[in-house]
């Protein structure tokens, strides 16, 4: 840093010789004889002969020296009488920003933010030098090629620097003094600090001459012992959501006594706040008059018996006819394609399933729901089943392993259809597809739903409502895309960096998320190879996906150190909202079907409800074991929540039921808790205590205690069973799978 700067000007006159010489050597031109008597006119002549003979970068070096000296060659006079000691070439200020911005934005991405902090003020004070020191054309292209870095957080800065264009406006100008009078407070972390100095010293001739020498006159470096910071890191969001500020080194960042401060600008980037779309999506006008007729003719063909509602009446009460409202999404914010016969006749089924579904009121007098569980259970696996989905339809179920291939069953045992020729005749239960070359992760079926007895569609096929494809992704880092007609790969999305850990269809498919070790999520779109969306801002590896039933937003899980929920906006790409409050690895997701309340899960057996809207926890459940609660479902009415978990148990627990710590004392009979016929009891009954130690339950080790919160439901144990997979159906049968482990494969565990 003791190097000294002691670099002057050569006049315009010397460079002209060297050109003449140049030109005299290359063409035995004398330029001389031709050179009139003015400096200004002589200019042109050298530009004139340059630009004829093509030497364009020589001339653009010309033009660049002549640009701060006079008339009569000598450097422009400096109004600061310590300048001299501190002249660099204007050019090099724009070369020495571009150098170090470049350095930044190529680093590591944790060091980006706190890094980044150095280049409004290397901008402003090398502007106001340039501007000073009397290089008025430098001070003009450096503002040009700048200025867009700052533009949407130093709008009204950049408008006020942009007035100062002559060195007396310098002196007068009240923004230029407050910069000049003060030092400017840079807050950066101590290994940052060397790492930053280090890069400087190592880049002297490039840009750390300039650099160190600004921030030498004109800042104060802050060393502040902690990790790397930056917008959306769990301590800045934290920090946020309690509407404290980041740190106290962050308070001073900027010049005292300015209001717009960069530590303040910052930290409103998130607004935890802003107007969310929870409503559903309306649907399309074309779409509903063709739903709305089928329907009419349907329940003119088979009435409903007395006391239940038509199917247009309860087509009706499922999607009233709204006129644009803010809690819904507009049609426009997100494309989709145009409808199909297929979609009338699904929608019609759901309305048809909705109607006749078994309806959960809730409790009634302490007592819970009889909620049914039909569980599939696999054995002979050998441990190789990593993941399991089952279809909307309940016809298919289809197991990843970690061997990387996906298996499907019918789970009817009824022969799976296929579109091949060769196939027509093939009569099996099960297919293998083999594709990925490292574990599977995630598997997903599209959209599916029984379908109807008639065709609706006189003379025309009829519309087919089972599952078409199938999603899964890897720790090959690949998405694949699979059809259920012909029993093969479709397309392979790539874009991760690193294994793909999760993904989601959307509600109203053609659009699917997923989470990898990258710790971004991106959106795809079936018809497309690229991603659509990437959504930066989780710190560490996405654990789970979900999406918000209206199709507008995503959630997203984090695992590791950050332990955060975001919810994501699908039309700009924005993170709307950020939930905190889990301390283990985060292992589920589920969002309701009204579409107000989240539901998260943990592997230390905790799970979380939370207020969408106000980002807020409403209460924890307890009662699974730990080692990882695998998967979470909804009932239709979202007053129910259904859950499997490593402990070997399905459980289910009412939502609407007042948080821990609020139970009536005088409740002297249990807590409603109903355990399956045949199953293990989770102990003796509560008496008024919000929860209760329980050991064995679900196959749990001896000596370990569970504290079960009074809103537990029913408690589903297996034998030795983890429970993978669990799906409230539209009719709200849950259906569950998991894997039996034998006490040989137990041990080996």
């Amino acid at each position: 840093m003791s190097r000294p700067a002691n670099r002057s000007k050569q006049p315009a006159s010397r460079h002209r010789e060297k050109l003449k010489k140049l030109s005299e050597r290359e063409h035995g031109f004398q330029s001389s004889s031709l050179e009139p008597e003015g400096s200004a006119d002589s200019t042109f002549w050298v530009t004139d002969y340059l630009v004829k003979k093509g030497y364009k970068r020589t001339e653009e070096i010309f033009r660049q020296e002549v640009k701060d000296v006079d008339e009569s060659g000598k450097p422009k006079h400096h109004n600061d009488p310590a300048a001299s000691e501190r002249i660099f070439p204007a050019g090099k200020y724009l070369t020495a920003f571009r150098h170090f911005e470049r350095w930044v934005d190529n680093g590591i991405d944790l060091y980006k933010f706190e890094l980044g902090k150095v280049l409004w003020p290397l901008f402003v004070y090398s502007y106001l030098r340039l501007v000073d020191q009397g290089s008025y054309g430098h001070a003009k292209d450096f503002m040009e090629q700048l200025r867009g870095r700052f533009e949407t957080t130093r709008a009204d800065e950049l408008r006020n620097l942009a007035t100062i264009t002559l060195a007396q406006h310098v002196r007068d100008s009240p923004i230029a003094k407050v910069y000049l009078d003060n030092r400017y407070i840079i807050p950066i972390n101590k290994s940052l600090t060397g790492h930053l100095f280090h890069f400087l010293e190592r880049e002297f001739d490039q840009c750390g001459s300039i650099i160190l020498d600004i921030i030498q006159q004109y800042c104060r470096v802050d060393s502040v012992d902690r990790g790397p910071i930056e917008p959306f890191s769990f301590e800045a969001i934290y920090r946020r959501a309690r509407n404290q500020e980041l740190d106290e080194a962050d308070v001073q960042e900027g010049i005292p006594g300015v209001s717009n401060r960069s530590g303040v600008t910052n930290r409103d980037i998130l607004d935890n706040s802003a107007a969310l779309k929870l409503g559903p999506l309306p649907l399309d006008p074309e779409l509903r008059g063709d739903i709305v007729a089928e329907l009419e003719e349907e329940d003119r063909l088979h009435p409903p018996r007395e006391g239940v509602p038509t199917l247009v009446e309860e087509f009706n009460t499922m999607k009233p006819i709204k006129k644009e409202s803010d809690d819904s999404p507009q049609r426009t914010d997100i494309p989709y394609p145009p409808s199909r016969a297929r979609d009338v006749v699904m929608e019609m089924q759901k309305v048809r399933e909705n109607r006749d579904r078994f309806r959960i009121e809730g409790r009634t007098g302490g007592v819970g729901p009889a909620v049914s569980v039909c569980m599939f259970t696999f054995h002979n696996h050998l441990g190789s089943i990593s993941c399991m989905d089952f279809s909307k339809d309940q016809e298919l179920v289809a197991v990843g392993t970690t061997e990387s291939y996906i298996r499907v069953w019918s789970l009817e045992g009824k022969p799976l259809k296929s579109r091949l020729p060769p196939e027509k005749d093939v009569k099996v239960n099960n297919r293998k597809l083999i594709g990925h070359s490292a574990p599977v992760y995630t598997v997903a079926f599209s959209d599916a739903i029984t379908n109807m007895d008639r065709n609706i569609y006189e003379g025309d096929p009829k519309p087919e409502t089972d599952s078409k494809l199938l999603i899964s992704c890897s720790a090959d880092g690949q998405v694949r895309l699979w059809s259920l007609e012909v029993w093969s790969c479709l397309c392979i999305y790539k874009g991760h960096d690193g294994p793909v850990f999760s993904l989601a269809w959307s509600p109203h498919g053609h659009y699917f998320a997923t989470g990898g070790w990258d710790k971004t999520v991106r959106i795809w779109s079936q018809d497309h190879a690229s991603a659509q969306r990437l959504l930066v801002g989780h710190d560490t590896a996405i654990s789970a996906v979900t999406w918000h039933p209206n199709g507008a937003y995503v959630f997203s899980a984090s695992d590791e150190t950050d332990k955060s929920i975001r919810l994501w906006s699908v039309a700009n790409g924005n993170c709307v909202r950020v939930f905190i409050g889990h301390t283990d690895f985060i292992t589920a997701l589920e969002c309701a079907p009204n579409g107000k309340i989240l539901a998260s899960a943990d592997i230390g057996g905790n799970i979380f409800l939370w207020d969408i809207d106000k980002a807020t926890r409403i209460k924890r459940c307890r009662g699974h074991g730990r080692g990882g609660i695998w998967s979470l479902s909804f009932s239709v009415e979202s007053n129910v929540l259904v859950s499997g978990g490593q402990d070997n148990t399905v459980r289910v627990w009412d939502v609407e039921m007042p948080a821990e710590g609020s139970r009536p004392a005088n409740q002297q009979d249990g807590d409603g808790t109903i355990v399956a016929a045949g199953g293990q009891g989770d102990g003796s009954k509560q008496t008024g205590q919000t929860a209760q130690p329980v050991s064995g339950a679900g196959g749990k080790k001896k000596g370990k205690e569970v504290m079960i919160t009074p809103d537990q439901i029913s408690a589903f144990p297996t034998k030795k069973t983890p429970v993978l997979k669990v799906q409230c159906t539209r009719m709200n049968l849950v259906i569950a799978g998991g894997c039996y482990y034998p006490e040989t494969q137990e041990a080996a565990r």
